[in-house]
């Protein structure tokens, strides 16, 4: 029997490599869709951190291009296909509105159509966001929570999630999504806030920064381990039935408590080097997320298993690792 074959756009984001990595471990062909860049081997540096760049087979594609998509899935013939790519920075949706539309909304479609006229028995996962509950309705957010979009982004995500329950209820594609909430790791982009601060930590316990610019630090959202959500999405695909999960730890904290235990963990009092920056404030915040992940548990049988707190001393440690080696 050959092995399942996996198909992954955004394979060079955080969760396309690790997600990858699993894929892998389990005996998948793992291919990727890689939007063509000059950066030649840049963008493959989250698959050189995790040793398996040449484990995975790299393929040019583009979410806007549904005709490079269909030819892709018309020449590998995916088992699954997961869609992770996108335009995932809130404060550049609100710089950037058109293209986030354009790629993390319309994207979505192209590949749910590519996968339905090119392979319909495959299996399909689209990454949602705990973004799209935004100003939330419900205290605990679960799969039947009202969503109320606060940015750019998280609409964006919210039309490629109910896309894909109607590809799943008109076209019978097996086709799921996975409402995850923030989910971090040292392969984090430097733009994001946990990965900022356990960057800021390590350049300023090494000497090389004396203050760290930051903004809402009581914004509360539920942290947890890529590594971990990367299992869930796989878990979905495994099951008789496409369906719809919220993915959690159903533990919530704040940008405060997460830089406290940052800065601690090097040694370093954060009162004495954060500085509040207006320019890092959202035009609409969303003051809390916190998910419930019952369903998750119950169906798949899929917990957390890395807390927030051993997750950002991960982080700490191998950025100090990072900016040592840069020396």
């Amino acid at each position: 029997m050959s092995a399942k074959c996996a198909v992954v756009t955004g394979i060079t984001g955080q969760d396309g490599a690790y997600l990858a990595a699993l894929l892998l471990e389990k005996g998948y062909r793992v291919v990727g869709v890689v939007r063509r860049s000059s950066h030649s081997g840049v963008a493959t540096h989250r698959l050189d951190w995790l040793g398996i760049t040449d484990d995975v087979e790299l393929v040019d594609g583009d979410l806007l291009d549904l005709g490079g998509l269909c030819r892709t899935f018309q020449e590998v013939k995916p088992d699954e296909v997961y869609n992770l790519a996108a335009q995932s920075f809130v404060k550049t949706s609100w710089h950037q509105p058109t293209l986030t539309a354009q790629v993390t909304g319309i994207g979505a479609v192209n590949v749910l159509e590519a996968v339905r006229l090119q392979a319909p028995e495959a299996r399909f996962y689209q990454a949602s966001s705990s973004e799209m509950y935004g100003l939330i309705q419900e205290p605990e957010q679960s799969e039947s929570t009202p969503f109320y979009p606060r940015s750019p982004y998280a609409a964006a995500k919210l039309f490629g999630h109910w896309m894909t329950v109607n590809y799943r209820e008109s076209f019978g594609l097996f086709a799921s999504s996975g409402i995850l909430f923030n989910h971090e790791s040292p392969l984090r982009g430097l733009e994001f806030v946990t990965r900022k601060v356990t960057d800021g930590a390590a350049r300023i316990k090494l000497g090389q920064a004396k203050t760290l610019a930051m903004g809402n630090m009581d914004a509360k959202r539920d942290w947890g381990h890529a590594k971990d959500y990367v299992r869930a999405m796989w878990l979905m695909l495994q099951q008789e039935v496409a369906d719809d999960y919220v993915v959690a730890t159903g533990r919530t904290s704040t940008v405060r408590e997460m830089v406290r235990i940052a800065f601690e963990h090097v040694g370093l009092n954060p009162e004495d080097h954060i500085v509040i920056d207006p320019q890092f404030m959202r035009p609409a915040e969303v003051d809390v997320l916190l998910g419930d992940p019952t369903k998750a548990r119950n169906a798949l049988g899929w917990e957390a298993t890395i807390t927030m707190e051993e997750m950002i001393r991960e982080m700490v440690d191998a950025d100090l690792k990072r900016r040592r080696d840069a020396r």
